[in-house]
Protein backbone atom coordinates (compact mmCIF):
# COMPACT_ATOMS: atom_id res chain seq x y z
CA UNK A 1 0.00 0.00 0.00
CA UNK A 2 0.80 3.13 -0.70
CA UNK A 3 2.64 5.68 2.28
CA UNK A 4 -0.62 7.42 3.67
CA UNK A 5 -0.99 11.01 4.93
CA UNK A 6 -4.01 12.83 6.40
CA UNK A 7 -4.03 16.31 5.39
CA UNK A 8 -6.72 18.39 3.55
CA UNK A 9 -6.83 18.62 0.26
CA UNK A 10 -7.31 21.42 -2.29
CA UNK A 11 -8.71 20.66 -5.60
CA UNK A 12 -9.30 22.58 -8.65
CA UNK A 13 -10.39 21.46 -12.16
CA UNK A 14 -9.38 22.83 -14.97
CA UNK A 15 -11.34 22.58 -18.15
CA UNK A 16 -10.02 22.46 -21.48
CA UNK A 17 -11.71 22.06 -25.09
CA UNK A 18 -13.39 18.86 -26.41
CA UNK A 19 -10.76 18.60 -28.74
CA UNK A 20 -8.03 18.72 -26.61
CA UNK A 21 -9.30 16.19 -24.46
CA UNK A 22 -10.23 13.26 -26.62
CA UNK A 23 -6.71 12.52 -27.82
CA UNK A 24 -5.33 12.75 -24.09
CA UNK A 25 -7.88 10.01 -23.28
CA UNK A 26 -7.19 8.06 -26.45
CA UNK A 27 -3.61 7.68 -25.47
CA UNK A 28 -4.01 6.91 -21.93
CA UNK A 29 -7.07 4.47 -22.25
CA UNK A 30 -4.71 2.75 -25.00
CA UNK A 31 -2.14 2.00 -22.68
CA UNK A 32 -4.53 0.59 -20.07
CA UNK A 33 -3.51 -3.22 -19.15
CA UNK A 34 -5.99 -5.63 -17.09
CA UNK A 35 -3.71 -5.90 -13.86
CA UNK A 36 -3.42 -3.68 -11.01
CA UNK A 37 -1.52 -0.46 -11.56
CA UNK A 38 1.95 0.73 -9.89
CA UNK A 39 1.91 4.00 -8.14
CA UNK A 40 4.04 5.46 -10.73
CA UNK A 41 1.19 4.30 -13.88
CA UNK A 42 -1.30 6.19 -11.51
CA UNK A 43 0.82 9.24 -10.87
CA UNK A 44 1.51 9.98 -14.59
CA UNK A 45 -2.06 8.99 -15.59
CA UNK A 46 -3.29 11.54 -12.58
CA UNK A 47 -0.96 14.49 -14.03
CA UNK A 48 -2.18 13.69 -17.59
CA UNK A 49 -5.89 13.56 -17.03
CA UNK A 50 -5.85 16.80 -14.84
CA UNK A 51 -7.04 18.88 -17.62
CA UNK A 52 -10.41 16.96 -18.08
CA UNK A 53 -13.60 17.78 -16.17
CA UNK A 54 -14.25 15.53 -12.93
CA UNK A 55 -16.95 13.47 -14.84
CA UNK A 56 -14.35 12.49 -18.09
CA UNK A 57 -12.15 11.29 -14.97
CA UNK A 58 -13.68 9.08 -13.19
CA UNK A 59 -15.04 7.32 -16.01
CA UNK A 60 -11.45 7.45 -17.72
CA UNK A 61 -10.28 5.38 -14.18
CA UNK A 62 -13.03 3.62 -14.38
CA UNK A 63 -12.10 2.25 -17.78
CA UNK A 64 -8.61 1.57 -16.62
CA UNK A 65 -9.81 -1.50 -14.53
CA UNK A 66 -11.75 -3.01 -17.73
CA UNK A 67 -10.70 -6.75 -17.63
CA UNK A 68 -9.47 -6.94 -14.12
CA UNK A 69 -10.96 -9.84 -12.00
CA UNK A 70 -14.02 -9.82 -10.49
CA UNK A 71 -13.78 -9.93 -6.39
CA UNK A 72 -15.63 -12.76 -4.61
CA UNK A 73 -15.09 -11.73 -1.11
CA UNK A 74 -18.51 -11.12 0.36
CA UNK A 75 -16.60 -8.89 2.72
CA UNK A 76 -14.75 -6.80 -0.11
CA UNK A 77 -10.84 -8.33 -0.28
CA UNK A 78 -10.25 -4.70 0.88
CA UNK A 79 -12.39 -5.02 4.12
CA UNK A 80 -10.93 -8.24 4.48
CA UNK A 81 -7.31 -7.06 3.80
CA UNK A 82 -7.95 -3.90 5.82
CA UNK A 83 -6.48 -1.86 3.19
CA UNK A 84 -7.00 0.96 0.83
CA UNK A 85 -5.48 0.14 -2.07
CA UNK A 86 -6.82 -3.91 -3.69
CA UNK A 87 -6.48 -3.34 -7.29
CA UNK A 88 -5.86 -6.55 -8.53
CA UNK A 89 -9.71 -7.92 -7.93
CA UNK A 90 -12.22 -5.55 -7.62
CA UNK A 91 -15.97 -5.60 -6.69
CA UNK A 92 -18.31 -2.97 -7.78
CA UNK A 93 -18.46 -0.78 -4.72
CA UNK A 94 -14.65 -0.95 -5.02
CA UNK A 95 -14.90 0.02 -8.22
CA UNK A 96 -17.11 2.84 -7.82
CA UNK A 97 -14.75 3.82 -4.96
CA UNK A 98 -11.60 3.52 -6.89
CA UNK A 99 -12.96 5.34 -10.00
CA UNK A 100 -14.07 8.64 -8.02
CA UNK A 101 -10.69 8.74 -5.39
CA UNK A 102 -8.06 8.40 -7.88
CA UNK A 103 -10.04 11.14 -10.36
CA UNK A 104 -9.89 13.75 -7.38
CA UNK A 105 -6.22 13.28 -6.30
CA UNK A 106 -3.82 14.27 -7.84
CA UNK A 107 -1.05 11.88 -6.51
CA UNK A 108 -1.55 8.25 -5.47
CA UNK A 109 -1.21 9.83 -1.98
CA UNK A 110 -3.45 12.24 -2.03
CA UNK A 111 -6.07 9.38 -3.54
CA UNK A 112 -5.44 7.58 -0.60
CA UNK A 113 -6.43 10.43 1.75
CA UNK A 114 -9.93 11.09 -0.13
CA UNK A 115 -10.71 7.07 0.56
CA UNK A 116 -10.47 8.10 4.09
CA UNK A 117 -12.79 10.38 4.00
CA UNK A 118 -15.42 9.12 1.18
CA UNK A 119 -15.84 5.47 2.24
CA UNK A 120 -16.64 6.24 5.62
CA UNK A 121 -19.45 7.39 7.57
CA UNK A 122 -17.34 9.63 9.62
CA UNK A 123 -13.59 9.51 8.76
CA UNK A 124 -11.12 6.31 8.01
CA UNK A 125 -8.33 5.39 10.64
CA UNK A 126 -5.05 3.77 9.56
CA UNK A 127 -2.99 2.56 12.49
CA UNK A 128 0.13 0.50 11.49
CA UNK A 129 0.15 0.44 8.00
CA UNK A 130 -4.12 -1.35 8.12
CA UNK A 131 -7.36 0.07 8.07
CA UNK A 132 -8.71 0.00 11.82
CA UNK A 133 -12.53 1.50 11.61
CA UNK A 134 -13.87 -0.40 8.19
CA UNK A 135 -17.37 -1.15 10.26
CA UNK A 136 -18.16 2.23 9.87
CA UNK A 137 -17.43 2.08 5.83
CA UNK A 138 -20.52 2.31 3.61
CA UNK A 139 -21.26 -0.97 3.23
CA UNK A 140 -24.99 -0.01 1.23
CA UNK A 141 -25.11 1.86 -2.27
CA UNK A 142 -28.49 3.68 -1.03
CA UNK A 143 -26.04 5.11 2.21
CA UNK A 144 -23.67 6.16 -0.42
CA UNK A 145 -26.26 8.00 -2.33
CA UNK A 146 -27.95 9.61 1.08
CA UNK A 147 -25.14 10.83 2.39
CA UNK A 148 -24.01 13.45 -0.37
CA UNK A 149 -20.35 11.92 -0.33
CA UNK A 150 -20.70 10.84 -3.57
CA UNK A 151 -22.08 13.41 -5.56
CA UNK A 152 -25.47 14.96 -6.22
CA UNK A 153 -28.50 12.89 -7.15
CA UNK A 154 -30.15 13.30 -10.50
CA UNK A 155 -32.51 11.07 -10.63
CA UNK A 156 -35.20 13.10 -11.16
CA UNK A 157 -33.55 15.18 -13.60
CA UNK A 158 -33.51 12.38 -15.98
CA UNK A 159 -37.09 11.43 -15.69
CA UNK A 160 -40.06 10.92 -14.02
CA UNK A 161 -39.89 8.70 -10.98
CA UNK A 162 -41.51 5.64 -9.47
CA UNK A 163 -41.95 5.18 -6.08
CA UNK A 164 -40.63 1.90 -4.05
CA UNK A 165 -40.77 1.40 -0.53
CA UNK A 166 -37.28 2.07 0.88
CA UNK A 167 -35.85 -0.23 4.07
CA UNK A 168 -33.72 0.22 7.30
CA UNK A 169 -36.08 3.12 8.64
CA UNK A 170 -36.74 4.57 4.92
CA UNK A 171 -40.02 5.48 3.53
CA UNK A 172 -41.04 5.22 -0.31
CA UNK A 173 -37.74 6.47 -2.38
CA UNK A 174 -38.08 7.48 -5.89
CA UNK A 175 -36.49 5.84 -8.74
CA UNK A 176 -36.22 5.78 -12.42
CA UNK A 177 -38.38 2.52 -13.14
CA UNK A 178 -36.93 -0.13 -15.83
CA UNK A 179 -39.35 0.22 -17.94
CA UNK A 180 -39.20 4.16 -17.88
CA UNK A 181 -35.21 4.55 -18.50
CA UNK A 182 -35.15 2.13 -21.27
CA UNK A 183 -37.81 3.85 -22.88
CA UNK A 184 -36.08 6.87 -22.35
CA UNK A 185 -33.07 5.41 -23.91
CA UNK A 186 -34.79 4.24 -27.26
CA UNK A 187 -36.61 7.39 -27.74
CA UNK A 188 -33.20 9.19 -27.81
CA UNK A 189 -34.79 11.84 -24.71
CA UNK A 190 -33.43 12.87 -21.50
CA UNK A 191 -31.03 10.18 -20.34
CA UNK A 192 -29.21 10.84 -24.00
CA UNK A 193 -28.81 14.37 -23.57
CA UNK A 194 -28.43 14.63 -19.81
CA UNK A 195 -26.35 11.08 -18.59
CA UNK A 196 -22.72 12.42 -18.76
CA UNK A 197 -19.32 10.15 -18.08
CA UNK A 198 -18.54 9.77 -14.55
CA UNK A 199 -22.62 9.30 -13.63
CA UNK A 200 -22.60 6.72 -10.80
CA UNK A 201 -25.73 4.02 -11.92
CA UNK A 202 -27.00 2.46 -8.71
CA UNK A 203 -29.66 -0.28 -9.45
CA UNK A 204 -32.32 -1.04 -7.28
CA UNK A 205 -33.80 -4.52 -6.16
CA UNK A 206 -37.61 -4.78 -5.75
CA UNK A 207 -38.44 -5.19 -1.96
CA UNK A 208 -39.42 -8.98 -2.84
CA UNK A 209 -35.91 -9.67 -4.34
CA UNK A 210 -33.53 -8.44 -1.19
CA UNK A 211 -32.01 -10.46 1.02
CA UNK A 212 -29.93 -8.56 3.45
CA UNK A 213 -31.85 -5.57 4.12
CA UNK A 214 -30.75 -3.58 0.55
CA UNK A 215 -31.98 -1.74 -1.70
CA UNK A 216 -29.11 -1.25 -4.11
CA UNK A 217 -28.07 -4.41 -5.94
CA UNK A 218 -25.29 -3.57 -8.24
CA UNK A 219 -23.35 0.21 -9.17
CA UNK A 220 -21.62 1.23 -12.44
CA UNK A 221 -20.40 4.15 -14.19
CA UNK A 222 -21.55 5.80 -17.24
CA UNK A 223 -18.98 6.55 -19.87
CA UNK A 224 -19.96 8.23 -23.30
CA UNK A 225 -18.78 8.60 -26.71
CA UNK A 226 -19.68 9.26 -30.34
CA UNK A 227 -20.88 5.34 -30.21
CA UNK A 228 -23.60 5.72 -27.52
CA UNK A 229 -23.70 5.59 -23.81
CA UNK A 230 -21.55 2.54 -22.27
CA UNK A 231 -21.85 0.81 -18.32
CA UNK A 232 -18.50 0.22 -16.71
CA UNK A 233 -19.26 -2.21 -13.71
CA UNK A 234 -17.36 -5.53 -12.13
CA UNK A 235 -19.11 -8.18 -12.95
CA UNK A 236 -19.16 -11.53 -11.66
CA UNK A 237 -20.46 -13.85 -8.18
CA UNK A 238 -19.30 -15.52 -5.74
CA UNK A 239 -17.66 -18.76 -6.57
CA UNK A 240 -17.95 -17.59 -9.99
CA UNK A 241 -15.15 -15.73 -12.35
CA UNK A 242 -16.16 -12.61 -14.01
CA UNK A 243 -14.23 -9.34 -14.44
CA UNK A 244 -15.29 -5.21 -15.08
CA UNK A 245 -16.35 -5.21 -17.97
CA UNK A 246 -17.78 -2.19 -20.35
CA UNK A 247 -21.23 -2.80 -22.10
CA UNK A 248 -23.66 -1.10 -23.96
CA UNK A 249 -25.91 0.72 -21.40
CA UNK A 250 -29.23 -0.08 -23.24
CA UNK A 251 -28.58 -4.15 -23.82
CA UNK A 252 -27.93 -3.93 -19.54
CA UNK A 253 -30.99 -2.49 -19.07
CA UNK A 254 -33.08 -4.67 -21.30
CA UNK A 255 -30.97 -7.76 -19.10
CA UNK A 256 -30.76 -6.44 -15.76
CA UNK A 257 -32.86 -8.31 -12.99
CA UNK A 258 -33.25 -4.75 -11.37
CA UNK A 259 -36.54 -2.75 -10.63
CA UNK A 260 -35.29 0.36 -11.52
CA UNK A 261 -32.28 3.22 -10.77
CA UNK A 262 -30.42 6.01 -8.99
CA UNK A 263 -28.17 8.31 -10.31
CA UNK A 264 -25.86 10.39 -9.26
CA UNK A 265 -22.81 12.71 -10.46
CA UNK A 266 -19.93 14.12 -8.77
CA UNK A 267 -19.74 17.83 -9.68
Amino acid sequence: MYGISVHPVKRRVRRRPAAVLAPVLMLLLACSAASALTESEIKSAQKAVSVLPVGERIAFWAEKFIGVPYDPDPLGEYVTRKTLVADDRVDCMYLTFRALELSLGRTPDESLDIALDKRFRTKGRVEGGVVTNYEDRFQYGEDMIDSGKWGREVTGDLGPLTLVQGTRGRGQVGMLSKETFISLLREGRNPKATLRSGDLIFFIKSPQKRVADEMVGHIGIVTQDKEGLFLVHASGKKKKEGVVRKVSLYDYLNSMPFAGVRVIRYE
